[in-house]
């Protein structure tokens, strides 16, 4: 390969423009005082912490010992610079891990429908919930009519200016330090005064509301709304400028899509400005992570419009990254005592209703069809299959625990408004499993799941987990002793394991207790996944039973566990966390050769028919681009691994590697190289190992 001739300012200010790379100022003047104005850079790491990538393979330039010297410097600084601002990368809290900043989140959704209020007298309130990182309040603006004219105003509809207006109303709130005050009232009470402030949304809630007394929390005597708390003491114990609001949305009162139509705030709170500021850096960094976006840049998948919304098309990149999640999570459950079964995608419609998911969850449920004078439903969720699966025999309790797991694709109707990219879709994969077992093996299968779910998911390098148990709710099936016996389980098996865990009191499914993980990205995210969930209900609703030692036939208890929750969502958090820079041992393309000429493309074919013996997943470059032109294609790829090929490396049956998160790797024969590659592909590791490192040259 020839390179200009040219001063080393020049050359280097060139190459640069070619590569497409930033470089601060300080660091060009340390790269040009250390480097032969013949010598062009080998590694933009060199010179350039913003990006952990050297372009050019390091035997293409002339260097001399100082250079290299200064070369490894950089990166061990780079690197241990990274390492610390990681370590150092303070995570935000969580509603579940902090109470108070719940509260201000609770108690800023009720000024902000105060302040609305304030500003629009006819908007009429609805709910104004928290959620994982602020609240929202849905407001109704019905039409109006002009006293003096008669004419008829339209539904406002609120905007940007709108939003700066309600802020500043908030501020002036919080700024007076009202008091927060509960107050309870019969349910008659709390009807006149919905009424008379005329809040039609307010009755509906209250008539949903079973419970009493009636809670409700006034601000002063300014303003007060149906409410069980928590809240912060008065309104100047919110942080002001802590609060910011974010958007406006639509949304159908219930999510009835023939109910009317309300205005949604969106906002973020949190205890002070600085972490306001870092949210505000989360989201910043999360648009560049957006998996849709990766997923069209990086031919990963799509979702076609004319097949119909929430349906995934998974394009041949993005089926191998599937692939290998599939593989490992079956590999892991076979390793781990399952059995892996496959169940059909529609059945009778008298399944559902046995199981009760036809009374519970209609809603979500697809139309049924008609098969031969019989009504069929597309299935939307696997359970019920399992449970005809074992009831297909008696069972003894020496069959017992029985551990069946299924990749089950379901289907679910989601509205269109809620369809998100691979988050929300109306066709997934649920990674399932169903446990039946004895009573006395229940701790010790809990633990088993968890033990497996923390093996699955690092693997996959998610480490950080928040943990919620929830317990039994008000309108629940099963007796006092066996819901005990199932939350005492669930509890000894995360003690067993020595993870913190939150208590969700009454916030268990009407069938069992459960334990819902979050996963914790690399960004701060908090993303829900696994869960396990304790089911009295479908034993009962299918008769099944076990034979005892007592040769008493006996209810087993079912453990409903997903890891993943869907390979869908997986996926796309999967996506997401490392930014479309998949792991070396997840990548679709591992190793990609950059021929300089055609006369080597005979050997890099030959290396391609090697690497692919051993599983390695290698492209070789069409060649037909500049060299610069095909780094860059290769960078813009995340390929994890790549090298340069010419003359040179052919006759001496070597190869110039570069890792992309590692930098330059050194010279290896290929045998070497492939070897290594498939060792770090089996252990999912990345390539850190060097090469030889080549002796400098002698200057002409």
């Amino acid at each position: 390969m020839k390179l200009l001739s040219c001063s080393g300012t020049a050359a280097m200010s060139l190459f640069l423009s070619i590569a497409g790379i930033g470089m601060r100022r300080q660091s060009v003047v340390a790269f040009i005082s250390k480097t032969p104005s013949s010598t062009i850079l080998s590694s933009t790491r060199t010179f350039s912490s913003r990006r952990s990538s050297n372009l050019i393979p390091q035997q293409y330039f002339q260097h001399n010992d100082n250079n290299r010297r200064y070369y490894m410097s950089a990166t061990a600084a780079e690197t241990e610079t990274k390492k610390k601002e990681e370590e150092e990368k303070e995570e935000l809290p969580t509603n579940e891990s902090d109470e108070e900043l719940l509260k201000i989140r609770h108690s800023s959704a009720h000024v902000m429908a105060m302040a609305v209020q304030q500003i629009f007298p006819e908007a009429q309130v609805t709910i104004g919930p928290w959620i994982d990182n602020g609240f929202y309040y849905d407001f109704y603006f019905p039409e109006t009519t002009d006293e003096e004219t008669g004419e008829v105003i339209p539904s406002r509809k609120l905007n940007d200016s709108d939003l700066k207006k309600v802020k500043k109303a908030m501020d002036k709130i919080i700024g007076k330090n009202y008091p927060i005050v509960r107050e309870e009232i019969s349910r008659e009470e709390a009807r006149k005064r919905i009424e008379e402030i005329n809040e039609p949304f307010k009755l509906e809630i209250l008539d949903s509301i079973k419970t009493e007394p009636i809670t409700l929390y006034k601000i002063g005597e300014e303003w007060w709304d149906l409410c069980a708390g928590p809240h912060v003491e008065s309104t100047g114990k919110l942080p002001k400028k802590a609060i910011a609001l974010q958007s406006v949305a639509g949304a159908y009162w219930r999510g009835d899509e023939n109910r009317e139509m309300l205005q949604r705030i969106y906002a973020t709170a949190w205890k002070d400005p600085p972490q306001l500021k870092a949210y505000k850096k989360m989201l910043e960094e999360a648009k560049k992570r957006d998996h849709r976006m990766l997923g069209k840049k990086l031919d990963l998948f799509s979702i076609q419009e004319d097949a119909g919304g929430g349906l995934v098309f998974w394009h041949p990149k993005g089926s191998i990254v599937r692939r290998i999640i599939e593989e490992s999570w079956k590999d892991a459950h076979l390793d781990n005592g399952y059995d892996l079964v496959y169940t059909p995608h529609i059945a009778n419609l008298d399944l559902w209703k046995t199981s009760g998911h036809f009374d519970f969850y209609q809603e979500g449920m697809f139309d049924q069809m008609e098969v031969e004078n019989e009504t069929y439903q597309i299935k939307p969720m696997n359970c019920p299959f399992h449970c005809l699966m074992y009831k297909d025999e008696l069972k003894s309790y020496r069959d017992l625990p029985i551990r069946w797991g299924e990749l089950g694709t379901v289907y679910r109707y989601e509205r269109s408004g809620t369809l998100h990219g691979l988050m929300r879709v109306r066709g997934f994969t649920q990674d399932d499993a169903h446990i039946f077992c004895l009573p006395d093996q229940l701790q010790d299968e809990i633990v088993g799941v968890l033990d497996l779910t923390e093996q699955i998911l690092s693997r996959f390098g998610f480490e950080k987990y928040d943990i919620m148990l929830s317990t039994r709710p008000d309108k629940s099936v099963g007796s006092d002793a066996i819901w005990d016996a199932a939350t005492e389980a669930l509890e000894g098996a995360l003690k067993v394991k020595g993870w913190e865990y939150g208590v969700d009191e009454g916030g268990g499914a009407f069938y069992g207790p459960k334990i819902d993980l979050k996963i914790r990205d690399a960004i701060g995210r908090t993303w829900q996944c696994s869960t396990i969930q304790c089911d009295f209900n479908l034993p009962e609703r299918f008769g099944l039973e076990y034979v005892s030692a007592e040769g008493n036939k006996e209810r087993p208890i079912m453990l409903h566990r997903a890891i993943f929750g869907s390979i869908e969502r997986f996926f796309g958090i999967l996506t997401e966390n490392c930014a479309g820079d998949f792991p070396l041992w997840i990548a679709p393309v591992q190793f990609k050769l950059l021929p300089v000429t055609d006369s080597v493309l005979d050997y890099c074919y030959d290396i391609k028919k090697q690497a692919e013996k051993l599983g390695i997943r290698i492209e070789v470059d069409r060649g037909n681009e500049r060299l610069a032109k095909q780094i860059r294609n290769a960078e813009q790829a995340r390929i994890p691994v790549m090298a340069v090929v010419g003359v040179k490396e052919m006759e001496a049956k070597t190869l110039a590697v570069r890792s992309r998160k590692e930098g330059d790797l050194g010279i290896w024969t290929v045998d070497d190289l492939l070897a290594e590659l498939s060792s770090c592909v089996d252990a999912a590791q990345e390539m850190t190992k060097m090469g030889d490192v080549p002796p400098p040259k002698e200057e002409e």
